[in-house]
């Protein structure tokens, strides 16, 4: 039964340090997507397809940029979390 209890206090340890590094850039990366996709769609309903195409565009960088942060931190405080549990 003991070990049961260390377990669950090194997963606790492990979810506790990972919040911590949680990268703030995310959710506005995750915001302005939303936001771009917006204002696409609305241009699309008041008829300025031009204007909605280019906000669509807009949406797929601002949505890659999000995705390319996600990874990129991941992979840093990844190695980070790695190396310093060692």
């Amino acid at each position: 039964m003991e070990k049961m209890g260390a377990a669950d206090s090194q997963v606790e340890d492990l979810f506790g340090q990972k919040k911590r590094v949680k990268n703030p850039l995310v959710p506005v990366g995750a915001l302005l997507t939303a936001g771009v996709l917006t204002a696409g769609l609305i241009s699309f309903r008041q008829g300025n397809s031009q204007l909605g195409q280019k906000l669509m565009r807009a949406r797929v960088v601002v949505q890659g940029a999000t995705v390319a942060l996600m990874v990129g931190s991941a992979y840093y405080y990844g190695d980070r979390f790695m190396v310093s549990k060692k």
